[in-house]
């Protein structure tokens, strides 16, 4: 039986053996007026403490939320400076010849996100672009990925002369950029097999001028992990295994950690403090004061009671499977 099956159980119980009693005996009644101060004295006091916890853990929150958005402040403008490099070397002439037309006009509005999930069955064109025989070397899919990550929503119809640097980047977004490792396709063709890319992606072709600005974005990305970075391959693997790693997971970490919203310990501990206070402090005093039936008196007592048998009972469990929640 759970703690809060019992509790209910031991509640009804008591209300009804107690009032059975006032029945049996005149006098419980008076008994009963008697010990209600106390009952409302207990209450009141638990109820006390819980508001307070209440109150200090919801500035806790509240601090917690302010220094997360100040962390993902920090983190949206790294991706901001990310993607202005991705969109330097969508424009550069690293891609063989013909790539980029090829994209953009055999299958124009094509996203990574629709050839990845291909299996899902929703786009015939992601179906077409992998059954095509290319000349490209997989460098397409490159391109593809470079041309998601200049999105703002996994559905946009993207023009390379407005790109968007939002406030906050939206979840659905993040969230694809995660599911299919956006940025690692960096890693992956300049890095772990730049030997099978080489021939097909110059990154000599990007413009010096554009070579100097890209080092002075990744440098404001991160001063110490490419303060001694030069461009070349080895700086382009790195930069993609840093943003995948160590950037867009901490978009979606910090984006969660500042939606509004009570974690379920406060929840749970609100409904005890206002069980507290209704059963166990205003309905027995209102009884008192307008002299109402003993039954209300009762009715507060076995509430209370059980409130404080669930605590007793279920609050450890709970509390032990919050903390060992990821």
């Amino acid at each position: 039986m759970t703690p809060l099956t019992l509790s209910g159980v031991v509640g009804i119980f008591l209300f009804l053996q107690i009032r059975q009693m006032t029945f049996d005996r005149p006098d419980t009644a008076y008994q009963i007026e008697a010990q209600a101060p106390l009952i409302i004295g207990i209450s009141a006091g638990l109820a006390a403490l819980l508001m307070v916890y209440l109150a200090l853990a919801a500035v806790f929150q509240k601090n917690t939320r302010q220094q997360a958005i100040e962390t993902l402040s920090g983190f949206t403008q790294k991706m901001h400076y990310f993607r202005e490099i991705i969109l330097l070397l969508v424009r550069s002439k690293i891609w063989v010849p013909g790539l980029k037309d090829y994209i953009e006009e055999e299958f124009e509005g094509l996203t990574f996100f629709e050839v990845k999930e291909f299996y899902k069955g929703s786009s015939q064109q992601a179906i077409e672009f992998l059954q095509e025989h290319h000349q490209y070397n997989d460098t397409e899919n490159l391109y593809l990925e470079f041309k998601s990550l200049l999105m703002t929503q996994p559905n946009e119809r993207l023009d390379l002369d407005q790109i968007k640097y939002p406030d906050v980047y939206s979840r659905p977004i993040v969230e694809k950029w995660l599911a299919h490792k956006c940025g690692s396709g960096l890693w992956y063709y300049f890095g772990y097999k730049y030997g099978d890319f080489k021939a097909s992606l110059d990154y000599n072709a990007v413009f010096e001028r554009h070579q100097d600005k890209i080092m002075s974005l990744a440098l404001s990305i991160d001063h110490e992990a490419f303060q001694d970075s030069s461009f070349n391959e080895v700086f382009l693997a790195k930069l993609g295994e840093y943003m995948n790693q160590e950037v867009v997971p901490k978009l979606m970490q910090f984006r969660g950690q500042t939606e509004s919203h009570l974690p379920p310990l406060m929840n749970y501990l609100y409904v005890v403090f206002a069980l507290l206070l209704g059963f166990g402090v205003f309905i027995p005093l209102v009884s008192l004061i307008l002299q109402w039936s003993t039954v209300f008196l009762i009715l507060g007592i076995s509430v209370t009671l059980s409130v404080l048998l669930y605590i007793a009972l279920g609050f450890y469990p709970y509390i032990y499977k919050e903390a060992n929640t990821k």
